[in-house]
């Protein structure tokens, strides 16, 4: 049994399981995590895992092997993944919270499998319909946070609303201020622009007395620019956001590195600008944002992106190690009771 901080991590989910895994929480140890206490359960093939441990000493030495041969694949319904997931690498990975071996789960795995298994395994929080993927987005500032970013593809009004309080907790937990800004996602500012999902879920937002700071519409442009926080969205509309940035950022790396490289005064330029570019680079990496935190549930489960390297893994669990570390659970308690209040008060109508 291990002993402080544990994380729990399915190490057979992701396109590069279990290798990249274990080389993300050798990454992770080497840099941002050497002086923490964290620990690591393992879960996954002992016989696959103790080669990757071998080559991998300090994450030897913090972790604990739970062996499985099952695995849930990355292409599998979330239907069959249930019927087939007890005992799955990913299943024992959100079990180990509900039991309270380990503080969070971290996963690369099947996006819809894991959310099914961990609303099964942890619940729901009482006042909360559903839960939502809030992802680390950066900008100007910093980061902000976008949620959701893929669990539902639709939502209504109360759904929306019920996402301001947990982004905002969400915040508040990770960057340590006292009131974050909240904005609704639209196709304008404008207090006519959007359907009527929005234009409700905004006259709510507006007349609660939960205490929130609400700013009112955002635009797609605002998520980027660092003025407000939280960016309140459904899953459909921040899925395409969230994919759309990533591969910007990608092409727009692209396109300096060519320009650097273009001839040989490009090049010279480039060498005397290394510890600027290399500043650059690291603020657009979109690995560096990686790591998606299921709100809305009793206990903590991060997804990572399934294709992402050992930076990416080692990020995510740089959000794993901060929300463990944190009042999270207990913090939203108090707004998600305050929000069920208003909730048997208030009835949200579509116009």
């Amino acid at each position: 049994m291990l002993d402080g901080l544990v994380l729990s991590i399915d190490a057979m989910g992701g396109d590069s399981a279990p290798d990249i895994v274990i080389q993300g929480i050798e990454y992770f140890l080497k840099h941002e995590g050497k002086n923490r206490h964290a620990r690591f359960l393992i879960h996954g093939d002992e016989e696959a895992l103790k080669p990757l441990l071998a080559k991998a000493p300090l994450t030897q030495k913090r972790s604990e092997i739970h062996h499985t041969e099952s695995v849930i694949s990355m292409d599998a319904k979330p239907s069959v993944a249930m019927r087939r997931g007890k005992g799955t690498s990913m299943w024992n990975a959100i079990e180990s919270v509900k039991t309270g071996e380990a503080k969070v789960a971290v996963s690369a795995g099947n996006t819809g499998a894991l959310m099914a298994m961990s609303k099964l395994l942890l619940r729901m929080k009482a006042g909360v319909s559903r839960p939502a993927i809030a992802a680390r987005w950066p900008h100007q500032q910093g980061f902000g946070v976008v949620l959701d970013v893929g669990a539902n593809l639709g939502c209504d009004a109360n759904q929306l609303r019920e996402f301001a309080v947990l982004g905002e907790a969400y915040y508040r937990t990770l960057y340590k201020k006292e009131k974050p800004s909240i904005g609704l996602l639209n196709v304008g500012t404008e207090d006519l622009k959007g359907n009527a999902t929005i234009q409700a879920a905004h006259d709510s937002l507006s007349c609660s007395e939960l205490g929130l700071n609400y700013i009112g519409f955002v635009e797609g442009n605002d998520i980027s620019m660092g003025d407000v926080d939280v960016i309140v969205t459904d899953g459909f509309t921040g899925n395409i956001a969230l994919k759309t940035a990533e591969g910007t950022a990608r092409l727009i790396g692209k396109f300096i590195k060519e320009a650097l490289q273009d001839n040989l005064w490009s090049r010279m330029a480039s060498i005397l600008n290394l510890p600027a570019l290399g500043r650059m680079k690291k603020r657009m990496d979109p690995r560096m944002g990686n790591g998606g935190v299921f709100l809305g549930l009793n206990g903590i489960v991060i997804k990572s992106h399934g294709g992402t390297d050992a930076v990416g893994f080692a990020s995510a669990l740089s959000v794993a190690l901060e929300m463990a570390d944190s009042h999270f659970l207990e913090e939203i308690e108090n707004t998600l009771s305050a929000l069920h209040d208003e909730d048997d008060n208030v009835e949200i109508h579509l116009p």
